[in-house]
C-alpha cells in the first residue's frame, strides 16, 4: 500500500503518517516544509496551492513507489475573526489552501486511485463545520466545504472503487493551537478555556486523530463512505450538566 499525506511533516498529519507506516504502508509526504519528515518516508516539498507543484509531486511519488492506495489530505491553515476581520485576500488564502488544495491533491492522484483495488481519501476537517465557535467565520466556512466536498466526492468516485471520508477533530494539541496559546494574554486560562469546552475536559491529541483516519484508510472500513467521524471529546453531540463537584 501507498499512502500520500499532506501536511504530514508535522502535529496531526505526522501521527498519520505514524499510523500508515506502523501498518505497512509506503508512505509520502507532501508538505511546505518537510525537513522535519522522520526517516522511511518520501518527503516532497510541496505546495497545495500550486496546482504544478501538487501534480509533480504526485507523479514522482508513483515514479518513486509504484503507485497510489491512499490520499490524507491533511494540509490546512488556519484563521480567526469575525467575517468583519479578514479580507478578501485572506478569504481566498484559506479557501486556496483548506479547500483547493484538497481538489487538487485528489485530482491528480484520481488516475492512481482508480487502478487500486483498496483506493480511500481521508479528508481532515474540524468541529468547526458542525458547531458555531466563536471568532472562527472564515477557518468554519472553509471546513464546511470540506464537508460538503467529501460527500460529493463520496457520490461520484463509489463506482470507481474509491472511498471518500472525512474526520472531525475537535481542539487537538498541534503545533498551530501551541501558537494560538503563546500569543494569548493568559496562555494557561485559554489552554483551560479550550479543554473545558469539550465535554471530556481535555484537548484531543494528534494520535486519536491519527487513530480514526487509520481506520477509515484501510480496507477494514471498506463499506463506509461519504461520512464523517468526529474525534472531538463529544464535543459535536453532546450536551452535559455543568458538573457540581
Amino acid at each position: 500500500m501507498v499512502a500520500v499525506v499532506t501536511g504530514g511533516a508535522s502535529g496531526i498529519g505526522a501521527a498519520i503518517a505514524d499510523r500508515l507506516q506502523g501498518e505497512g504502508a509506503a508512505v509520502a509526504i507532501l508538505d511546505l516544509n518537510p525537513a522535519e519528515v522522520a526517516e522511511g518516508r518520501l518527503a516532497l516539498q510541496t505546495d497545495v496551492a500550486d496546482d504544478d507543484s501538487v501534480r509533480r509531486s504526485i507523479a514522482e511519488v508513483v515514479s518513486r513507489l509504484g503507485g497510489i492506495d491512499i490520499v490524507i489530505n491533511n494540509a490546512g491553515v488556519g484563521a480567526s475573526g469575525t467575517v468583519a476581520d479578514n479580507s478578501d485576500d485572506e478569504w481566498r488564502r484559506v479557501f486556496e489552501i483548506n479547500v483547493l488544495g484538497m481538489v487538487r491533491v485528489a485530482r491528480a492522484a484520481l488516475p492512481h486511485l482508480r487502478a487500486s483495488n483498496a483506493a480511500a481519501i481521508v479528508n481532515t476537517g474540524s468541529i468547526a463545520a458542525t458547531a458555531g465557535l466563536p471568532q472562527r467565520a472564515l477557518y468554519s466556512a472553509s471546513k464546511g466545504a470540506v464537508t460538503a466536498l467529501t460527500r460529493a466526492m463520496a457520490a461520484d468516485h463509489l463506482s470507481e472503487g474509491i472511498r471518500v471520508n472525512c474526520v472531525h477533530p475537535g481542539t487537538a494539541d498541534t503545533p498551530w493551537v501551541q501558537r494560538l496559546l503563546a500569543a494569548a494574554e493568559d496562555p494557561a486560562a485559554e489552554r483551560a478555556a479550550l479543554a473545558g469546552r469539550q465535554p471530556h475536559g481535555r484537548l484531543v491529541t494528534a494520535d486519536e486523530v491519527a487513530d480514526a483516519v487509520l481506520y477509515l484508510a484501510s480496507p477494514k472500513s471498506r463499506s463506509t463512505t461519504g461520512t464523517s467521524i468526529a474525534v472531538d471529546g463529544g464535543m459535536q453531540d453532546l450536551r452535559l450538566r455543568p458538573r457540581t463537584s
